[in-house]
């Protein structure tokens, strides 16, 4: 396992600790909290970046259209809004929110403490083929066709509630679910990015991560992220469930053995 600093194809662990202070952010004054904890640079599977962000109360990260990439929004603490093509919405810990490629979002703070949120931001199939074709500077192969995008309705979710949500309809890019899951104590999950990639980001309890070269403590705060090939088992502590955010998103075909090389 490794820092987020960590080359292409190490299990990729990162915290939410020493967040770089940000002011105006999407046009807006004020102060961010931010910090990346993965980055679509060490990855095969069309993310961006997984972030955690944060705004004290009054806070607010500007209204902004997604022309490029889809995003989801997971509260992880305190309570607001969320602006979706004008229209606000009330969010709260556990809220989600699937913003599509044309959509218009912005959020705020109406809360009395801090506002806490995962984002995971991921290419559009259009823009995902784009850096594939530019990387290989039409050489590697014939340019593939790329499907038509529709501009779609961003969808709010209690995912607490609802457990896991699949994308469909919202999405048009390589997400296969989001969800919230947990493990009761002593509990362990196997997780092997075959096919697909995953990020894991603790919202509750302790345990551990155990990869072939590593084993490192789980605490609220702590992502950990696969890149295609590699494999990790969580465990739960003995006294306590260990409850985490898990995305999952499928490798295209054409990127799996590129990426293995």
């Amino acid at each position: 396992m490794s820092e987020r600093t960590a080359a292409r194809g190490a299990v990729i662990v990162a915290d939410t600790t020493g967040p770089a202070d940000i002011y105006g952010v999407h046009g807006t004054a004020g102060l961010t909290h931010w910090k990346a904890l993965a980055s679509g640079l060490d990855l095969a599977a069309g993310w961006e970046a997984v972030e955690w962000a944060s705004v004290p109360p009054g806070g607010v990260s500007g209204e902004h259209r997604h022309t490029r990439t889809e995003e989801i929004y997971f509260v992880l603490r305190g309570s607001g809004e969320i602006v979706l093509d004008g229209v606000a919405s009330p969010i709260r810990e556990g809220s989600m929110v699937l913003t599509g490629v044309g959509t218009v979002h912005g959020l705020r703070n109406t809360g009395g403490t801090d506002l806490d949120w995962l984002v995971i931001e991921i290419r559009s199939p259009h823009t995902a083929h784009t850096l594939r074709t530019a990387a290989r500077e039409d050489s590697d192969s014939p340019a593939r066709p790329v499907l038509k995008e529709t501009l779609v309705n961003a969808r709010l979710h209690d995912l607490r509630a609802e457990g896991t949500v699949d994308p469909a309809g919202v999405f048009t890019g390589p997400l296969r679910q989001a969800a919230l899951r947990s493990l009761e104590p002593g509990g362990t999950l196997r997780l092997r990015a075959d096919g697909a990639e995953h990020t894991v980001f603790v919202t509750a309890g302790s345990g551990w991560a155990q990869s072939d070269s590593a084993t490192v403590e789980l605490t609220a705060g702590t992502s950990v992220t696969l890149p295609l090939g590699t494999e990790v088992r969580l465990g739960a502590g003995k006294s306590e469930r260990l409850e985490f955010f898990h995305a999952e998103l499928a490798v295209p075909a054409t990127t799996a053995p590129e990426h293995a090389r």
